[in-house]
């Protein structure tokens, strides 16, 4: 007895020492730098997440936000502790866990589920191109999160977090709030800290409001510039993964090692951008920043949190200019849905064609296994929105032409183009998402509002960062530009970051 006892008090004390290395605000490089000092392994670092996770994900508070494990998460990081004795880095993440959201493909034993029942034994014969970048850059993937089922596209009275498969996700800084979505358990899993890093992805809103709401820090990139192939689809025009993590610095650095060339994704496109070297703490000094005031006023006590943000932007160094509004706000919302609607259909039948043996083939096919499986499946919301878009024809209709060419006019040219230009500035501001709501099942998501939708729907980069608390719920400050204006955006933020470190972490217990 007194021999386990130790046994037991040894992993305790090993477990400590770990997360006291490890610490909330560690970065990468620190990481890697306890590494090179041999405080530090990658297989120490995986061994203390599984327990975190075990800990508060699956016991305990039960967030509910990493579904599924890579079995062979330690021998891959007893493997990188090797090759860094013999050779040093593999790369810019050697070692380091990454958590992927479950509509992402990869080759780790697990299945790409997109949180549905029909797609449980979705086992994908080749990783992502995203992933595979991710372990060119000596990732290990830790497992696989949550997710607003079908990242949100199923119902018009869904539950951000909450899948058939999974069910539903919690808020860690309020577990009876919702921890908004799509991309859920990927911003729960960074902000309560069972990985250094996490994969999230967004059409529209679904990687930026999570992490504004769980408050970290996330990334949308430019459209393209991240390859979507390996990832479940919604819609190719507005598509793309992008990094989550608890500082800018890690979520950059993530960023780098994910952006490259797909030769096979259709839509890619060439980014020459440094990232890294654009993590600069001067980075808001002498920035034109105007504010959306059309994006915000639907909550008071965010604009009053906002307001304060302004003031530290100015003491910064920034420029601002005020009342910078979008004026073709809100004209695009009909045309975004028409081609949702249509690329959904035409690229999620692309994406099934592919699948495993057993899964349906077809958005048809789907619409029927759920209707067989609706005890599971939807006991709280229908699929009016799989129905609406397997009622769409195909993609040379002229409807989703002019739809397609509409949106993309409002928000580019006559958008987010023609603000920065009337105005002469570098980038717009806004609170990103009001602060989380009661998760409702009867009602479904409760959105008062949010700056997700110009940069979304154009393709332009958008960057969320905290900026405080309202009665102890993070929210975010939004940060969006023109086409492959990251490096202004990765300025201004990492400038703001680092002159407010707003983030604290959830009492998990």
């Amino acid at each position: 007895m007194k021999f386990y006892s130790r046994i037991l008090l040894l992993s305790l004390f090993l477990v400590s020492s770990v997360q006291a290395q490890v610490g909330e605000n560690l970065t990468i490089e620190q990481i890697h730098q306890q590494m090179a000092k041999k405080q530090l392994t990658s297989q120490s670092l995986v061994s203390f997440y599984l327990t975190r996770i075990k800990q508060f994900d699956q016991n305990g508070v039960k967030l509910n936000s990493v579904v599924q494990l890579n079995k062979n998460a330690l021998a891959q990081a007893k493997q990188l502790d090797q090759y860094f004795k013999q050779k040093g880095l593999k790369g810019s993440l050697h070692g380091i866990p990454v958590l992927l959201k479950d509509n992402i493909d990869t080759i780790d034993g697990m299945a790409n589920t997109a949180g549905s029942l029909a797609l449980k034994d979705n086992y994908p014969s080749r990783d992502a191109f995203l992933v595979q970048q991710l372990k060119n850059a000596g990732a290990i993937i830790l497992g696989k999160t949550n997710l607003s089922e079908w990242a949100n596209f199923r119902s018009t009275s869904s539950s951000s977090g909450w899948s058939g498969l999974y069910g539903q996700s919690k808020n860690p800084y309020d577990v009876s709030t919702s921890p908004c979505g799509s991309s859920s358990g990927s911003a729960i899993s960074v902000a309560a800290n069972f990985a250094t890093l996490a994969v999230g992805t967004e059409t529209d809103g679904s990687v930026t409001c999570p992490a504004a709401i769980n408050g970290v820090v996330g990334i949308k990139p430019t459209l393209g510039t991240i390859s979507r192939q390996g990832i479940i689809p919604i819609a190719h025009s507005q598509d793309t993964a992008g990094p989550m993590a608890r500082n800018v610095t890690d979520a950059v650095r993530m960023l780098s090692a994910m952006v490259s060339r797909d030769g096979n994704d259709n839509g890619a496109i060439n980014s020459e951008i440094d990232y890294l070297s654009h993590l600069r703490k001067d980075g808001l000094k002498g920035k034109r920043i105007g504010i959306v005031r059309n994006l915000m006023g639907y909550h008071n006590k965010l604009d009053q949190v906002f307001e304060q943000a302004v003031q530290d932007l100015k003491t910064q160094g920034a420029v601002i200019i005020d009342n910078t509004d979008i004026e073709t706000n809100g004209q695009w919302d009909d045309a975004e849905y028409e081609v949702l609607l249509y690329e959904f259909k035409n690229d999620l039948n692309d994406y099934l064609k592919n699948t495993a043996e057993g899964v349906p083939k077809s958005l048809v096919e789907l619409i029927a296994f759920n209707k067989k499986n609706s005890a599971v499946e939807m006991p709280y919301f229908d699929q009016e929105i799989f129905e609406m878009a397997q009622a769409k024809g195909e993609l040379s209709d002229k409807d989703y032409l002019d739809a397609l060419k509409k949106a993309k006019s409002l928000t580019q040219g006559k958008g987010i183009d023609a603000t920065l230009k009337k105005y002469n500035l570098d980038l717009l501001i806004a609170p990103t998402v009001q602060p989380a709501w009661k998760t409702d099942w009867v009602n479904g998501d409760h959105y008062l509002g949010s700056a997700t939708s110009p940069a979304a729907v154009s393709g332009y980069p958008h960057i969320t960062v905290p900026m405080g608390y309202v009665l102890g719920l993070p929210v975010g400050i939004s940060m969006f530009s023109g086409n492959l204006q990251e490096g202004i955006l990765i300025e201004a933020a990492y400038g703001y970051e680092q002159a407010t470190l707003h983030r604290r972490s959830p009492e998990l217990k």
